[in-house]
């Protein structure tokens, strides 16, 4: 479980984030939703040590991450996986040492073990098939399901993604969205995306935190979604025509 309490931050004298105060649960899929601007990445971006809170706390099962040395945050982010918005992927290596580079970084394994618990990796997200091609070789969608393999290849604790969809198709885009929300479950992970999907708010969102400047304005899941009375969620989520109509069907039944 991770969880924020009081966490503000500012850039000089402009705050782009007041009091936040959020729990991600373990084996949820737990989004952070709101327009551009909002704040969310720069949210993440504190989640996961690349800025520091210029007041608050964030604590992983407890552990206060603000307050440690750089030597014990980088002991806790071996707890943590990441996906990235483009993949970032390495052009240069197969997509089997891909997935191999964190265990080769921080695992005491020998090559024969990290061989197979990459493989293992990639069997999971169905591509092992493709572990000799390269980055280039293989379409938008197999490359994030690569950088899924990788994000779980130590297998961490806390698993942060950061617009995980961005620039796929929707049909992709839900294998993308099912497999990150069987894998969460599967592992008791607390997975923490970064969307502005709003297939994906609707179809795995356990929980989901939405952000208007700056402050969190909601929290709820996907089924309390079609009953919030909140004008900007409903004006973010139900933006669309398709998802104003299921609104209006769910709310006269």
């Amino acid at each position: 479980m991770i969880e924020i309490k009081n966490l503000c931050k500012s850039f000089e004298d402009k705050n782009v984030l007041t009091d936040i105060n959020a729990v991600f649960e373990d084996g949820k899929t737990n989004l952070i939703i709101g327009q551009s601007g909002s704040g969310k990445t720069v949210l993440m971006k504190n989640l996961v040590g690349l800025l520091t809170p210029t007041s608050g706390k964030v604590l992983y099962d407890g552990r206060n991450f603000v307050a440690m040395n750089k030597k014990e945050k980088v002991f806790m982010r071996r707890e943590m996986g990441m996906i990235f918005q483009s993949a970032a992927l390495f052009d240069s290596l197969p997509v089997l040492e891909n997935v191999m580079f964190p265990l080769d970084m921080f695992s005491n394994m020998n090559y024969r073990e990290r061989v197979r618990r990459a493989q293992d990796c990639l069997d999971r997200v169905n591509l092992t098939d493709a572990q000799h091609k390269f980055p280039g070789e293989i379409s938008g969608g197999m490359q994030k399901r690569v950088a899924i393999a990788r994000a779980i290849v130590l297998n961490p604790k806390y698993l942060f993604c950061d617009e995980p969809n961005s620039g796929l198709d929707p049909h992709t885009s839900l294998v993308i969205d099912n497999l990150l929300s069987s894998i969460t479950k599967e592992y008791n992970i607390t997975t923490i995306i970064n969307t502005h999907d709003m297939n994906s708010v609707m179809g795995i969102g356990d929980n989901i935190i939405f952000i208007y400047k700056g402050r969190k304005e909601w929290q709820g899941t996907k089924n309390d979604v079609m009953g919030a009375t909140n004008e900007r969620l409903n004006d973010l989520v139900f933006a669309s025509e398709l998802f104003r109509k299921v609104k209006e069907v769910e709310m006269n039944k």
